[in-house]
């Protein structure tokens, strides 16, 4: 994670998040002077994925018409990609499963909670497919990977094909669902060590 006022440092891939007002975020980064770290580090043949809000940064212009994240406004994207999106009222929230683009055997699955629509040329390319339908754009000199999954790293396999595409060479299988469910485990052994649980269960029952 590069945080405020720091630099982003040498690295094979960048990702930009989610973001819930995207606008003001994008303005953030300029102030930063991320937007010109990025351009640099593509220059130089690093890659980049863009996440919901990510991918919306990337694109050309991000559209506020109806004032859904403050007021009323029109922002110029990262111009990375050939689309723009508008933001509006009704939220999209849905589970999502697929693959990635060229790799039907590479599954995906999780997400998408946005606000807003994304057209354009770039979406011709896309980064995935979601019950058959296609997602998110892939750049032409393929340095650039956009969706609107979130989760998109969730799958040992997806995790691997996106290392690799990034430039890893030797990518071992790493479970992140596993890792997770590890921590929440170690997370509730800690609580019931030094809680009295049964306590609270009673006093909330």
């Amino acid at each position: 994670y590069v945080r405020h006022e720091q630099t982003i440092p040498p690295a094979d891939l960048i990702i930009l998040p989610g973001s819930k007002n995207v606008g003001f975020d994008l303005c953030w980064l300029r102030d930063q002077g991320w937007e010109k770290a990025i351009q640099r580090h593509l220059r130089y043949g690093g890659k980049v994925i863009g996440v919901c809000g990510g991918l919306q940064m990337l694109g050309q212009h991000i559209h506020d018409p109806q004032g859904v994240e403050g007021k009323p406004a029109s922002y110029a994207g990262l111009g990375l990609l050939e689309l723009e999106t508008t933001l509006q009222v009704a939220k999209q929230l849905t589970n999502r499963k697929g693959y990635l683009a060229g790799q039907e055997s590479v599954a995906v699955s999780g997400y998408e909670i946005h606000v807003g629509i994304s057209q354009g040329e770039a979406l011709e390319s896309p980064a995935v497919y979601l019950e058959g339908q296609p997602d998110g754009a892939i750049s032409a000199d393929n340095q650039i990977m956009a969706t609107y999954l979130h989760g998109l790293f969730d799958t040992p396999e997806a995790l691997s094909s996106l290392l690799g595409w990034a430039g890893l060479d030797k990518v071992e299988i790493f479970d992140v669902a596993a890792l997770r469910e590890r921590q929440l485990e170690r997370l509730a052994d800690m609580l019931e060590a030094n809680l009295a649980v049964d306590f609270l269960l009673e006093s909330v029952c």
